[in-house]
């Protein structure tokens, strides 16, 4: 049970850390919004803002930790999505700016970048860009990828009302990379959640895709998708 001071206690921090990195958005120029150079420079500096102390662990320990990321600093999930939406915000005259962004926060590959990448991918204008989101990830990602990667863009651009992509796409990422056919396996997952099962040809090519020795969550979900075929 926690105790109302606890409670108390929590809502002060995050009033504290919201204000910090209000703060610290404000100080920035309006021309910072036509440099994806520059935005990720500044969005790289935002990630500590206000993280308590503990959490700040030494870059040892945390790359230690972090699976396949080059960083991995704690920023709380809201501060990332407060961030997301001053870039967007910001930027909303400059879509192609954030796409570009999208693109160098995947290429420096910290946990945050990867999960800023995911907001901001999932909200941006494709139809003016005339870009598809899913092929800008495929795009974007690297030939390897921890799963939790491929899960947020994933959870982002269907929380954000993104269509399961069309069977074509998914069956190219199996002929592709090893990583872009896990990606197809995260999706069709992703879509059969939501109770979009999956045609007899994307089934066919999901057998192709080379699967992680061992127990992983690919090979977990794999073996559960060929259950429900059963």
């Amino acid at each position: 049970m926690v105790s109302s001071t606890g409670l108390e206690f929590r809502f002060e921090v995050r009033m504290a850390q919201t204000e910090s990195l209000d703060g610290f958005l404000d100080s920035q120029p309006l021309r910072i919004h036509n440099s994806d150079r520059k935005l990720a420079k500044m969005v790289r500096e935002a990630y500590p803002i206000g993280v308590p102390a503990l959490i700040m662990k030494s870059s040892t320990d945390r790359l230690g930790e972090s699976a396949g990321y080059e960083f991995h600093l704690g920023t709380p999930d809201e501060m990332l999505r407060r961030l997301a939406s001053w870039l967007l915000t910001g930027a909303s005259g400059n879509q192609r700016t954030l796409l570009r962004l999208v693109d160098r926060l995947w290429t420096r590959h910290g946990r945050e970048d990867v999960a800023l990448a995911a907001l901001l991918l999932a909200n941006l204008d494709h139809a003016s860009l005339g870009t598809n989101p899913w092929q800008v990830l495929s795009s974007s990602i690297r030939d390897s990828e921890p799963a939790e990667a491929l899960l947020l863009s994933i959870e982002e651009l269907i929380r954000a009302g993104r269509e399961i992509p069309a069977d074509d796409i998914v069956i190219d990422w199996c002929k592709a990379r090893r990583v872009d056919g896990h990606l197809a396996i995260l999706v069709v997952h992703a879509g059969s959640l939501k109770g979009q099962s999956p045609s007899e040809e994307v089934v066919d090519a999901l057998g192709t895709v080379e699967i992680p020795d061992g127990d992983s969550l690919i090979g977990r979900i794999m073996d559960r998708m060929d259950s429900s075929q059963a």
